[in-house]
């Protein structure tokens, strides 16, 4: 029994295969299954160790993005999409797999185009409130889709609908708890004040992180701010707070981070009142099954549509407020965190509707269906 993973090109697309992979493992070890044989195709995985951690194989194939606005690099990648989907179909018709599972995104497409001619069953994930277009296109000749908001099935055509369910987002396991004790001492924080978490990251992190310092003198005399910069923006935030916080006596409030690691991430979590960050689904669904309320600030939808469809889907659940980043400014941010954090009957209904929102069984809903379909394609 062979499944083929694919889609990548950020971790919004790659973990949910690992959190997949993850529940194909549980399964099989419960009902005393033989686990399948795994492969990843796609350009450079985005997690490679996660790959390995968890018995993957790989298979490179090319991708390439398609942008919507005219520049030649797209000549480029329609050679590279071509030649993708040369690698993928010589290796698919020699793996021949039972199913293949797609996240979407453009490293799934060459993948998904070589098993619609070679007639490989498939089945997709989307985790966007607008499903992106390879999820669109593939929905039509996909076994079962799945997808992550309410929202989103209303976008795929009238045929596909009846194929379409809400499931939440696959998370990885080791990041879907907190860890409610030690978090104030392994952090070094103060015990005695609410603490707001930050998530920043690598895509869009440098509008909330200048905010976020902007206001940080005066959010340190209430809060601590455990802030995760982004890697490529951490000096800059260190410089920056180290000044504007000299000879503060809330220095101790603050901690920055470049990307906080697992157990990191679970003490800020067990510990934050409030979390302000971007609206990538990860990040949402994340946060979700957390519990914690949210203030979202999306990437604008000049550069990514994606994410104010979802800050505003998460929102209409109750669980977050949105601030959208041409509103964002440091008094902005601090009041909106002051009224969060003054009103704990609001927090107490964010918290319930952040937990009803984030559907934590979505990876072993989606790896039942997976293991089923290739056991009914096995050659008996």
């Amino acid at each position: 029994m062979k499944i083929v993973l694919t889609g990548g090109g950020s971790g919004g697309h790659f973990y949910p295969l690992i959190s997949v992979a993850e529940a194909i493992e549980d399964i099989c070890a419960e009902r005393v299954l033989i686990e399948p044989e795994l492969i990843y195709m796609g350009p450079v995985p985005f997690d490679a160790e996660a790959l390995f951690e968890h018995d993957i194989a790989y298979k490179p194939s090319s991708a390439g993005r398609i942008r919507s606005y005219n520049t030649f690099l797209n000549i480029f990648s329609i050679f590279s999409i071509i030649r993708g989907v040369i690698q993928t179909l010589i290796q698919l018709f020699d793996l021949y797999p039972d199913v293949i599972f797609s996240t979407g995104g453009f490293a799934a497409f060459p993948t998904l185009l070589a098993a619609r001619l070679l007639r490989i069953p498939v089945i997709i994930y989307d985790a966007d409130a607008s499903p992106g277009r390879v999820s669109l296109w593939s929905s039509k000749f996909a076994r079962w889709v799945a997808v992550a908001h309410a929202d989103a099935a209303s976008k795929f055509s009238k045929n596909v609908q009846s194929r379409v369910a809400r499931v939440g987002h696959p998370i990885r396991k080791e990041i879907a708890g907190t860890a409610k004790e030690g978090g104030y001492e392994f952090l070094k924080l103060d015990p005695t004040v609410p603490t707001i978490l930050v998530m920043g990251g690598s895509q869009g992190a440098q509008a909330i992180n200048e905010t976020v310092l902007d206001a940080l003198a005066e959010l340190v005399q209430s809060y601590n701010i455990i802030h995760q910069t982004g890697s490529a923006n951490l000096d800059e935030a260190q410089k920056i707070s180290s000044v504007v916080l000299k000879d503060s006596r809330y220095e101790n409030r603050y901690r920055a981070f470049g990307l906080l690691n697992t157990l990191a991430m679970r003490m800020a979590a067990g510990i934050a009142t409030i979390v302000v960050a971007r609206a990538g689904s990860g990040t949402i669904f994340e946060v979700a099954s957390w519990g914690i309320p949210a203030v979202l600030v999306p990437i604008p939808e000049d550069i990514s549509h994606d994410q104010t469809e979802n800050a505003f889907s998460y929102a209409r659940s109750g669980a977050a407020v949105v601030i959208e980043q041409h509103n964002l400014a440091p008094h902005v941010l601090i009041s909106e965190i002051n009224r969060l954090v003054g009103d704990a009957a609001q927090r107490t209904k964010m918290s319930e509707a952040a937990h009803a929102y984030a559907r934590p069984d979505a990876a072993r809903k989606i790896a039942t269906i997976l293991l089923e379909s290739a056991i009914a394609h096995e050659p008996v």
